[in-house]
């Protein structure tokens, strides 16, 4: 299948090789111009991992925070979110002919948000685990094309938990997703809204969610959920 790639960092990355070595073929990818507190834009050294492997390759890319339907190329048929933090609008998921889905490192309808993993160690859970999902208006919200738990190892930080268990969790989950897509099959399985929770980003202002509950007792929403073609 032909699939466009919105994401950022090692793990987008590791998506696009995974997907490319399976078979499927890249249209695109989209990423933050410059890796994170890197403002050169012109220094390729700078670039965000999945803009400088895609260089070489000829792949067409664009800023993911420009990203818009025009860019998605008319025979994509999945487009994949990949540790993607820019909101992708409802006429650019449109251009996938097959599906547009994301993959979020909890237990959804559990800890959405940009920072589940962390919010995963400081609420001590002793069970996480991925979700792929299929994108929609509200973010982390759509139905689940696939799920698996995984035992949160003592002593785990955010970081080992990320990077030893949910990200290759994530990829594999993604290919298998992939692969059910490419069968003509097509799993999705409502969130149980009633059991959802968003925790706030560590780092950034939150977003508006008034329709979950969260830490803190203040409700936030997405500004963009709409509006963002």
């Amino acid at each position: 299948m032909r699939l466009f790639l919105s994401g950022q960092g090692g793990f987008a990355l590791a998506v696009a090789k995974a997907v490319t070595d399976r078979g499927h073929t890249l249209a695109g990818v989209a990423t933050p111009a410059t890796r994170r507190n890197r403002p050169d834009d012109d220094d390729p050294l700078h670039w965000d991992r999945l803009r400088a492997w895609a260089y070489p390759r000829r792949l067409p890319w664009v800023d993911a925070g420009q990203l818009h339907a025009h860019h998605v190329p008319d025979d994509t048929d999945v487009l994949v979110a990949a540790h993607s933090h820019a909101f992708i609008g409802r006429a650019t998921r449109a251009r996938a002919r097959v599906a547009a889905i994301g993959y979020h490192p909890s237990l959804l309808p559990l800890h959405r948000g940009r920072d589940a993993v962390r919010w995963t160690i400081r609420d001590r859970d002793r069970v996480t685990g991925g979700s792929v999902y299929h994108l929609t208006d509200h973010t982390d919200a759509g139905p689940l094309a696939a799920q698996e738990h995984v035992l949160v190892p003592p002593g785990a930080t955010a970081t080992t938990l990320w990077r030893e268990h949910l990200a290759p969790l994530g990829v594999r989950l993604i290919l298998g997703v992939l692969d059910d897509l490419a069968a003509g099959h097509r799993v999705e399985v409502p969130q149980d809204e009633a059991r959802a929770t968003w925790e706030p980003s560590w780092s950034r202002p939150p977003l508006i969610k008034p329709e979950l509950p969260q830490l803190g007792g203040t409700a936030h929403t997405h500004p963009e959920a709409l509006h963002r073609p």
